[in-house]
């Protein structure tokens, strides 16, 4: 049975797609069998993913919150992408925004993803869902869906200064709705250690945070090369696998496995 990941964070800018799509490729390429739900009406993991006209895909994850609040069968893979890395994606486009509109007059809204999670957790050993950059409807619905969370803040002050209203909503998901959920770390991401500022942000984060919710060892470097990997629409691994970047990632992988174990 897979562990669900929601990586999450209310602010837009933090990593939060490309941390989804690199370590759900770097799971796979260390032998987990990976499903990526992209869970931003934006559809910036799908993109990352390679499907840039994303808003001409027939089926998406709204097509498939759709049938389950409409109470329709449903085939778990109707919607399903398969990404030549070796990992599944469940993408998402604008009709995502239309749908969270909706979901405000539906009965238990805050359980429909979890719902479709539920129907595929045991064909995958993990599953990771990108939030979208609120803390809406969609998010709360990751929240329930998921176990665990990675929080991706960048080491920056104005994205740390917002880390106490998530933290704040997890606890009340936590209480409420959904009572196995845990808080993965802290992930530190577009690091720049050349600079003062960096190095003090990152030493803050820790020290605020680093025995309550916990901090993640591994930290993703600012990079260029991720932007332009995803612009290719294939993971760092591919794209520059001898780079700062791949090497942070390949860290990242082997925390979240060793975690798993």
């Amino acid at each position: 049975m897979a562990t669900v990941y929601a990586v999450a964070n209310q602010k837009g800018g933090c990593s939060k797609t490309t941390v989804c799509a690199n370590l759900g490729i770097g799971l796979a390429m260390a032998g987990k069998k990976v499903l990526l739900i992209d869970g931003d009406p934006q559809g910036s993991l799908t993109v990352s993913l390679g499907y840039p006209n994303q808003d001409a895909i027939p089926k998406t994850l709204a097509t498939i919150m759709m049938d389950i609040i409409n109470e329709e069968e449903f085939e778990p893979d109707c919607a399903m992408l398969h990404h030549d890395e070796g990992v599944d994606l469940i993408p998402a486009n604008m009709e995502l925004s239309g749908l969270e509109v909706s979901l405000s007059n539906v009965m238990s809204r805050e359980m429909i993803l979890k719902e479709y999670v539920d129907s595929v957790r045991d064909a995958y050993d993990v599953i990771l869902i990108d939030c979208m950059p609120s803390l809406g409807v969609m998010t709360i619905n990751a929240l329930v869906a998921a176990d665990r969370i990675i929080i991706p803040v960048p080491a920056a002050y104005l994205p740390v200064v917002g880390l106490q209203m998530l933290i704040k909503t997890i606890s009340v998901v936590k209480k409420r709705l959904n009572k196995k959920l845990t808080i993965e770390g802290i992930l530190i991401s577009m690091a720049d250690y050349r600079t003062n500022y960096a190095k003090d942000i990152t030493a803050m984060i820790r020290e605020s945070y680093g025995g309550s919710i916990g901090v993640m060892e591994s930290y993703i470097p600012f990079s260029v090369k991720v932007a332009e990997a995803s612009a290719e629409g294939i993971s760092i691994y591919r794209y520059a696998p001898r780079c700062k970047a791949t090497e942070s990632f390949n860290r990242l992988t082997k925390e979240v496995l060793s975690h798993e174990v």
